[in-house]
């Protein structure tokens, strides 16, 4: 499982963030940072990814396979 993320609808609100702390996160600038840019997201952590995909407030996220 991957997460594509939509650069351009990101408005860095960090919900993200919160819902999965291992693959997003945000720095001190409040830019969003994803940690696994072109590789799968390790099993224990696809929930919460998933989660953070479904509560986004631009819908910035999308699962991919």
């Amino acid at each position: 499982m991957r997460i594509d993320v939509d650069w351009d609808r990101c408005e860095g609100h960090g919900i993200c963030a919160d819902q999965a702390p291992k693959v997003f996160s945000l720095d001190d600038e409040g830019e969003l940072h994803y940690a696994f840019d072109d590789n799968d997201i390790p099993d224990d952590q696809q929930a919460a990814a998933r989660s953070a995909v479904g509560v986004c407030p631009v819908a910035a996220l999308r699962e991919s396979k």
